[in-house]
Order: C-alpha cells, then structure tokens, then sequence
C-alpha cells in the first residue's frame, strides 16, 4: 500500500490533473492520494495559499474581500473547466470559502488557519470529483472525521498520539482517499494547520497511520539534488538519503521537502520516495533508515541566510556555574530562540534567526548580557549564512574538515564559526552572506566534481 503526496505546482492547472490521474491509476498501490492547495501556474503566479492569506487579512483589516474572493474561486473554476469536472464542485467551493469568511473573527490566529486550510480542503473535494468524473470512484474524506486532531498551536499544529489508531481504518476503505493536507483537528472541533509546506506532514502521518509500504512525494523536480541548482549548473542527483541526512538539508535550505515531515514516516520506518509529477519514470530520491556507503564522505551541500551572531566573551567563563543558563534566561526573557551555540573557554556565540531582532531589541538584550553577566564583551553581527555539509558516511572518512576547510580558504572565504554535531552527520560553517554562493561553488568542487 502507498500513499501519494502532490504539492501545489502537481495541482495548479488542469493538465497537471490529468498527469496525476495518470500516475495514480498506473499503480493500484496507491490509495490514499494527500494534496496540497493549487499552486503557481507560472513563474510570476501566485499561490492559492498566498492569496488566501490576503484574503483573511483583508478580512480581519474589515476591508472589501470581493475581487479577491472571487479570483480565489476563479482558480479552482478554471482547473474544473480545463478537466471537464462537473460545475457544481464550484459552488460548493465558493458556499464553503463564503461561510468560512463570515464566520467569527474574535480569535485572528483561528480565524487565519480556518481560511488557509480552505485551500487544500478545497482542492481535495475537487480532486475527488475529478477523478470520479474519469471513471475512478473517489471519496473527499475530512480529516475531522478521518481522525486528525492536533494540538491548538496555530500555524504549528503538532499531531496527537490517538490519531494514528483512528486514521488506521482509513487502510479499509473501498475507494479511492482524497485526503486535503496542512491541518487537522483540535479536541475542540477547531481547525489547527501545520507549519508552511505542511502538507508533506499530512503525507507522512497518513503513511504512518495506515502502515504504508512506501510513502511517495511527487513534486516538480526530478531528485533532490546535491546543491542547490541556483548555485551550481546540472549539479549532480541523489539517489538515496537516510532520514538524518535529509533531515540536516532540509533545515540548512533545502526546500523541497519539509523537515518535519520526516518524524512520522522515520518512526515508523517507511521509506519516503521524491519523484517528479512531469516525470514520474525518473528515478527520484529515496529517503530511507539506512543506506549503502556513497562513493565520498558528503552526500549534500546547503545554505540558508538571515542569520545573526550575538558574541559574548568573558574571561574564565568557563569557571562560572550556571553561565550557560544565564544566558538561556535572557534569550527567553526576550523571547528569542537560538539555532546553534558553539563556544571556547572564554567565549560562547549564538546564532539565532536574524528576523526576530530590531534595534531596540538588540540593545535591550546586549545590556542584560553585559549587566547580568559581566561579560568583557557583547557583540551582534548580522547578515551571516550557515554553510552545511551533510553526509552519514563522514564518521568513517578521515579529514573531511580540512578539506571543507582548505576549499573554503582557496577560494577566499573566512569561516566566521565552525560547528559538528556529535552525530557526526553534518559540519556546519557561519560565513557573511555576501559569500554564500562562493563558499558552495568551492565545497561542490571539492566534493563532488570528477
């Protein structure tokens, strides 16, 4: 049995659905089919999601919605068009988006979450036609009803243990599953949605719930690559990961599949399967528990910007009890969250999402370093991307940091901080931004050219 994820760029127009009836009709393993709102047509569309967005907050703002609304529904009519799916699934898109912006917005988080999960609530009702309109009987199912609760923390809902034993009976039914991704249930019947990109979560936790042989992810590119391919021209594909390597890419940068989305499927150790809708007979990428040593120590290379550095040095620091829980105390006071915190002996530096600071903020929380502390010196740096090579196979392989290193140093770039987890799986690099793409190029090179 498999379940089959589509992201949005597999559901924008009506070509890319009669693509997926293709595909799903092709394997009769495939019985549960997770979508994803319709995404970008072209280059300079928007997203469905991102249009709902605007609509709720014109909402809440108590500002005219009608042309948006309207090019919402615009959307889904072209896509019932293009397929010859029967009209009436329009109007209950539209009666649905309608009672859905009249309803209470006392609560803006609630009421923001009930709207974007429209999108793949939605497209799941239109999918479900469609393909019982091509022959193939197919049933929307709710996740309320199916059995998703999650916690209440909208725009971050996290599943409930009870519901894997609920959506278990969904492995029973007699048609075809048409499930809409990115949210669930609270206890409380209120709709909760997962973070962006969360459909691929919905995917996992149903692959997780009914057992699944193999859970597959199609989306608009062919493999995961082994940079990205902004930096690197024809980069080489990956044929397989393990879950911690494709873990540590997704948070360093790579987007094409969500990072949390691994939890569900890891635990129960489902394979997960990337593959491209266009080209659903290349080879894709393999996400698995364990793999066969690949020919050299990195599997990956990945950035990601808009990080700051806040530097703390204090003489004998390290002699200080309760140094580090100080520190920890302010961030929280202040309600920031750190990525990653390397130190020395007299020195500790944290990097945390630059985003989260303005000015005021910054000297608020340099002060209570420098008052609380009595640390010699406070210093906050911004505009750093961290720089991450990934690889299950560099715990076997003798100098890959100074090889890392050396190329990073050839080709101009100064490494600003330097951290390796004790799993040995990742070697991470702060660098200033302005040298992110030279810093690829040169570990690329060093790793994977012939």
């Amino acid at each position: 049995m498999k379940v089959v994820k589509f992201g949005g760029s597999s559901l924008a127009t009506g070509a890319n659905l009669n693509q997926i009836f293709q595909i799903v009709t092709a394997d009769p393993e495939r019985k549960i089919v997770v979508v994803s709102a319709p995404g970008k047509r072209f280059k300079e569309d928007a997203k469905v999601t991102d249009l709902l967005i605007d609509l709720a907050t014109k909402a809440l703002l108590e500002e005219d919605t009608t042309v948006l609304f309207e090019q919402i529904i615009a959307r889904y009519q072209e896509i019932a068009e293009q397929t010859g799916t029967d009209a009436s699934i329009v109007e209950q898109i539209r009666s649905d988006l309608k009672r859905r912006i009249d309803s209470d917005k006392a609560n803006p988080d609630l009421f923001m979450d009930l709207i974007k999960a429209s999108g793949e609530d939605n497209n799941a009702k239109l999918v479900a036609a469609f393909f019982t309109g091509k022959g193939i009987p197919a049933q929307y199912v709710n996740p309320k009803e199916a059995g998703l609760i999650v916690t209440d923390e909208h725009a971050n809902a996290q599943v409930l243990s009870e519901s894997y034993a609920k959506l278990h009976q969904l492995r029973n039914a007699d048609q075809l599953v048409i499930f809409p991704g990115f949210f669930g249930y609270t206890n409380s019947g209120q709709i909760s949605t997962f973070s962006r990109s969360g459909s691929d979560i919905s995917g996992a936790i149903l692959a997780n719930a009914v057992n699944a042989d193999l859970y597959e992810n199609f989306t608009d590119v062919d493999a995961v690559f082994t940079v990205n391919p902004g930096f690197v021209k024809h980069p080489l594909e990956i044929s397989e990961l393990t879950y911690r390597e494709m873990r540590e890419l997704a948070y360093a940068g790579f987007s094409i599949f969500h990072e949390e989305a691994l939890i569900p499927a890891f635990q129960a150790g489902i394979p997960v399967h990337i593959k491209n809708t266009n080209n659903p007979d290349s080879r894709g990428t393999k996400i698995v528990r364990k793999r066969e040593c690949s020919a050299g120590p990195v599997v990956g290379i990945a950035s990601d910007s808009g990080f700051s550095r806040i530097y703390i040095s204090k003489y004998l620091m390290n002699r200080e009890i309760g140094f580090g829980r100080r520190v920890l105390s302010i961030l929280e006071k202040n309600g920031l969250t750190f990525e990653h915190m390397p130190s020395g002996i007299d020195d500790l530096t944290l990097i945390l999402r630059g985003n989260q600071l303005n000015p005021t903020l910054e000297t608020r929380v340099a002060e209570a370093l420098k008052r609380e502390l009595g640390a010699d010196d406070v210093a906050i740096e911004h505009d750093i991307s961290l720089v991450m090579i990934v690889g299950e196979s560099m715990r076997h392989s003798i100098g890959t940091t100074h090889r890392a290193s050396r190329a990073l140093a050839e080709a101009g770039v100064n490494i600003e901080m330097i951290n390796q987890g004790s799993s040995e799986v990742s070697i991470m690099f702060g660098i200033k931004k302005d040298f992110e793409k030279t810093a690829i190029q040169a570990l690329y090179q060093e790793f994977f050219a012939e």
